[in-house]
């Protein structure tokens, strides 16, 4: 069987590394790359915490690049440090490979190129922030006709935030880049909105199920997970997000969907943008089901998912 060639673009934490550690167990896949962004904690941390995922899973020799630092326009989040100040619970690993590991060549012009020596052929899965993504198509317009699909985890259908009362963290983190790569982007795109999370979240009792496996990789997970697994059990993150009822890895949504062709069982094709203005709304996903934007370009936004395949694939992954 051919394999799916698929390069991810991070701000790897907790959740990244759940969805990266879910493609490099499948055997489908070919990742070509890793390009790495700012997101809930700074781009040094990021690609060491990518390189930790690369090593416990041996797979060192998938190229690493470094790529934006900071949002186009907007200035950096805040974000509560649920994740650690590491983004990955702050268990720190001595023997934690080098940052030397990382390419030299810039991840946006490596993105380029990877896309351009495999046209047609490249699905991209975008879990951070989409400043990376932006850059690239300013500089490459025609880099988007060159992807096989592009899938996305970010942005909210209901008005309904995981930062902020209106606004999910990717798309707010930098809302001018979200509003490019939503507008220049005409493959194929999947979003992985917050409401999927919400609706598509699996027990305590699995996770703590799969958590439990004695192998290297389960141990891993289990170490790094910790502290976000404790908040978010806590009864006062329970009161907050009322709307997550169980475990939820939600960049693993979009890695489930780019790697197995029948993990999308409900969704829905709109156009979509990003608003850009407002005390509390500024990057809100804003989709318009009443075809008022006059855009030819539409998303596919998912809504149900089968979780019993996305079950398999966290159990593979940690095998």
């Amino acid at each position: 069987m051919k394999k799916k060639k698929l390069i991810f673009d991070l701000n790897t934490g907790v959740a990244d590394a759940q969805a990266l550690m879910v493609a490099l167990a499948a055997p489908c896949v070919e990742i070509l790359g890793i390009t790495c962004c700012y997101g809930n904690t700074p781009l040094e941390s990021v690609l060491k915490n990518t390189l930790c995922v690369l090593k416990v899973c041996k797979k060192l020799e998938i190229p690493v690049y470094q790529g934006c630092s900071q949002p186009l326009l907007a200035k950096k989040c805040q974000v509560e440090d649920c994740l650690g100040k590491d983004g990955l619970g702050d268990v720190s690993d001595p023997e934690s490979p080098s940052l030397d590991l990382v390419q030299k060549e810039n991840g946006v012009t490596a993105l380029i190129k990877m896309v351009n020596q495999n046209p047609g052929e490249v699905s991209l899965v975008a879990t951070a922030p989409l400043t990376n993504l932006a850059v690239a198509v300013q500089l490459d317009p025609s880099l988007s006709k060159k992807l096989k699909a592009l899938y996305i985890v970010g942005g909210n259908t209901d008005s309904s935030g995981n930062s902020t009362v209106c606004r999910e963290f990717n798309f707010m983190a930098d809302p001018e880049a979200a509003r490019i790569v939503l507008d220049c982007y005409t493959c194929p795109t999947y979003i992985a909105p917050w409401e999927l999370s919400c609706s598509n979240s699996l027990s305590w009792s699995f996770c703590e199920q799969l958590l439990s496996q004695n192998t290297e990789k389960a141990s891993f997970l289990k170490k790094i997970s910790s502290l976000l697994m404790k908040k978010a059990q806590s009864p006062e993150c329970q009161k907050e997000l009322t709307a997550v009822k169980g475990f939820s890895s939600c960049d693993s949504y979009a890695v489930a969907a780019a790697i197995e062709d029948a993990f999308v069982t409900e969704s829905e094709e709109v156009a979509v943008t990003v608003e850009l203005e407002g005390t509390y709304t500024r990057g809100m996903m804003v989709v318009d089901c009443m075809e008022l934007l006059n855009k030819k370009q539409k998303a596919i936004l998912i809504k149900k998912v089968d979780l019993e395949k996305l079950k398999n694939l966290f159990i593979n992954s940690l095998k």
